[in-house]
């Protein structure tokens, strides 16, 4: 093969690289031949070394990396402040996201303290504050109320003869259910982080993960709806409960309990300005403001000193208990009924945190281990699960204030964990009276970002009509499925996109642009010409069985050559031989044998595109039927075991009088036929029926499959391809593949993908190389000129 090619104008001073050629000049290995083997893989894993142990010891323990060279002069003074503004950002949020896991608030301060100190030891991530969630605290209290009903605890009052609700005994339940549900999740979080399955987060998106913490949001809202009007509306579970839930609160409004309504609306109007001022000031600020507190101890002191809960009967709080509870085993009968939902809580807070771990790694310059991130949550959860805690995550808001404040590591998570620990053990009775509606309030507030998600939708209709879906059936399904469906329901519908962008995706025929290697799309890029006689086929997608099908027929359409159907014809042309040649052999026996006697030869003519020609006893009486390809059969005297010879010619005169006796040797048109010999006759149809008929024409050459895109092949796709090759050799159209990844290349030689007719010889390193190939096979030793706008002094000179 030369060395040096004419490209247009430009010379080309290489050598033209298939892929054998290619492995015989780079050595290409396998990865069976980079990989050790497994006895030496399994030898390495058990050897143990001082440094192997000691990186055991640290992706382990991610704290002994850094807190050793822990600098206090540095680091402490920032982490110490952005410590204690998210500390008291925890006592409010703790306490009120309670009230959505539907657990007493100081289960919420618990959830504060316990999984913050376990994260401290094994997190990667140095600003993400873990705690209470709103969209957790949600999906807990889902688990609570469907577990622990109130119908379940209704108690008769000997005074009035009526059923009240046993609060004492319901909350200690839920306390139960919630402490399982998180034990659970946290072994989940926990095994899939040692199989190395950190990756799981990557399928829930970013449309999906805010619209289901939009959708979330909703549910928190009317979850609250009860603490804002200070009715007890019934609680429903299942699909559609939400709904069921708004319309028996829409009910009850006509009870609303008025002291209530007003403690909220005044804290709803006092704590949104007040958050508004916040915001406009925080840039003369040092540090933001704790709205939330403030409002909270104002609330707290107003009550007590105004009776509320004696004279107005508003909800308070009620008792908090000082000090710790010790830890217990949670009740492992329930984690049967629990399991589906603590699946959802390990998945969903999982991708919260990686999701914010990631951005304040991305932004300060550091890498957060997506495995070791997942082992820490679920540590977290696991312990705290033993010390009656509920599932936690990362939280933005409070993730937000610890590293605007300053933060640096998660020393700030210790100073946030000492502020809880002070409220517990001396504070928590300062709280007692402060209204239930007060904290709901707070949630209201809090949830305002996720309320302004919704705009996203006139963001998607403009971006991607795809992700639009995605996020419009995973609001619908999580509102009205509940938490735990409607994020199975989402992943499903997201995963069905995928599939469906890959097995409809775009087919194109590529054109060269003039002066370049370039082969692009010749319906999207004007500039880009077709090779006469080359056809390049390239998919925006990897081949595989559910686009297979669909491959091949969209290659039938690009190139215009419909290969099915002509193989059909053929076929079927040799059906209808196979079935003349015995019809007539029938009949010259019969013939020879009525005219054995007068030893008179008699001519019998058939079409190949009519069924037969009927003779008569002169030429005249010929009826022609179409001017196809004639046949004509002697009835010669001959032995009864001597075979019989056919002789045919293509169509020529079209009154069939000037037919003769044509041998091989006088016309190349002319084959002599044994009437025994089917592979001969099969031969002889391809040639005739096809290209001599007129059928079809085409006047590609080559096809050059471009698979480029692919990333792996399975063997439908392998037997697909090999199709190809197979039905288009039958026309004289040979095909090539280009620009195949060598892990394809090494999944072709697996799937035994190479023959004696397909061999590597077949197989490109790029389209370029390819055409060049085809062009010389077929005699054409450049490639056509054509006019082009582009400036040739950009483009690449080979």
């Amino acid at each position: 093969m030369d060395s040096e090619r004419r490209y247009g104008k430009y010379k080309v001073e290489r050598e033209v690289l298939d892929e054998q050629r290619l492995e015989e000049i780079t050595q290409r290995k396998t990865l069976s031949d980079t990989r050790p083997p497994l006895t030496e893989r399994l030898k390495d894993s058990l050897r143990c070394s001082v440094p192997k142990l000691k990186r055991s010891v640290l992706s382990i323990l991610p704290v002994l990396s850094w807190l050793p060279k822990y600098s206090v002069w540095d680091s402490g003074m920032p982490d110490l402040i952005s410590g204690i503004s998210v500390g008291i950002m925890h006592l409010p949020q703790g306490m009120a996201y309670s009230l959505l896991a539907s657990l007493p608030p100081v289960f919420g301060l618990y959830s504060s303290l316990y999984p913050t100190l376990i994260y401290f030891f094994f997190g990667t991530s140095r600003h993400i504050s873990i705690g209470t969630f709103t969209m957790i605290s949600i999906m807990v209290g889902s688990v609570t109320e469907r577990l622990a009903p109130d119908e379940n605890f209704f108690k008769m009052n000997g005074t009035n003869f009526t059923a009240d609700v046993d609060i004492t005994a319901r909350d200690s339940y839920r306390v139960q259910v919630a402490a399982a549900t998180t034990v659970i999740a946290g072994l989940i979080q926990v095994l899939l982080g040692l199989v190395k399955f950190g990756f799981v987060a990557t399928y829930l998106s970013e449309p999906l993960v805010r619209a289901y913490t939009t959708a979330a949001a909703g549910h928190a809202v009317v979850a609250q709806l009860k603490y804002v009007f200070g009715v007890s509306p019934t609680r429903f579970h299942g699909p559609l409960s939400l709904v069921y839930t708004l319309k028996d609160v829409c009910s009850l409004l006509p009870k609303t309990h008025l002291p209530t309504l007003v403690v909220s609306v005044v804290s709803m109007v006092c704590l949104i300005a007040a958050k508004e001022l916040n915001s406009f000031l925080s840039a003369k600020l040092p540090v933001p403001v704790p709205m939330e507190l403030i409002t909270i101890a104002a609330a707290t002191l107003i009550s007590h000193y105004s009776h509320l809960s004696l004279n107005y009967t508003v909800s308070v709080v009620g008792e908090i208990p000082s000090g710790l509870s010790p830890p217990s085993v949670p009740d492992f009968s329930i984690f049967s009924e629990v399991m589906g939902d603590a699946l959802a809580l390990a998945i969903v807070g999982y991708a919260i945190s990686i999701s914010l771990g990631k951005t304040f790694a991305l932004k300060h310059g550091y890498k957060v281990d997506s495995n070791q991130e997942l082992v820490a949550l679920g540590l977290s959860n696991t312990v705290g699960g033993f010390f009656q805690c509920y599932s936690v995550c990362a939280s933005m808001s409070r993730s937000l204030i610890q590293e605007t404040t300053g933060g640096k590591t998660q020393m700030a998570g210790i100073a946030s964990s000492l502020i809880v620990l002070v409220t517990i053990l001396k504070l928590g009775s300062l709280f007692q009276e402060l209204p239930k509606a007060v904290l709901a309030v707070i949630v209201f507030v809090n949830l305002k970002g996720m309320f302004k998600q919704h705009s996203d939708i006139v963001t998607l209709w403009r971006r991607s009509k795809v992700d639009l879906m995605v996020w419009l059936v995973t609001w619908v399904s999580t509102l009205l499925l509940n938490m735990d469906v409607g994020l199975a329901v989402s992943l499903i519908f997201t995963m069905l996109t995928v599939i469906f962008r890959t097995q409809m995706p775009t087919y194109s025929v590529l054109g060269n642009v003039a002066g370049t290697e370039l082969y692009l799309d010749i319906e999207t890029h004007g500039e880009a010409r077709e090779i006469p006689g080359v056809t390049i086929f390239r998919s925006s997608a990897t081949v595989y069985f559910a686009n297979a099908a669909l491959y091949l027929e969209a290659l039938k359409e690009k190139s215009g050559i419909d290969i099915s159907d002509m193989l059909i014809y053929k076929k079927r042309q040799e059906a209808k031989q196979r079935r003349r040649e015995r019809r007539a052999a029938r009949r010259a026996k019969r013939q020879a044998d009525r005219e054995e006697d007068k030893q008179v030869p008699t001519i019998e003519v058939f079409s190949v595109e009519a069924e037969w020609l009927e003779t008569g006893d002169t030429d005249d009486n010929w009826t022609k039927k179409e001017n196809g390809t004639v046949f004509v059969v002697p009835a010669s005297p001959r032995l009864p075991d001597s075979p019989n010879r056919w002789e045919y010619l293509k169509s020529g005169d079209p009154d069939r009088r000037s037919l003769s006796w044509m041998s091989e040797l006088q016309d190349g048109d002319t084959t002599t036929l044994g009437s025994s010999s089917e592979d001969t006759l099969s031969r002889d149809l391809e040639r005739v029926s096809l290209g001599s008929l007129g059928k079809w024409t085409w006047d590609i050459h080559s096809i050059i499959l471009d698979l480029s895109t692919a990333n792996f092949i399975d063997t439908v796709a392998i037997k697909a391809i090999t199709n190809i090759f197979q039905d288009f050799s039958e026309i004289d159209v040979d095909i090539y593949v280009a620009g195949c990844q060598a892990c394809v290349v090494e999944q072709l030689e697996l799937g035994d993908f190479f023959s004696d007719t397909i061999t590597k010889r077949h197989l490109f390193t790029s389209v370029h190389d390819a055409v060049l190939f085809c062009l010389e096979q077929h005699g054409t030793s450049s490639f056509p000129k054509h006019e082009s706008s582009v400036d040739m002094h950009s483009s690449t000179k080979l």
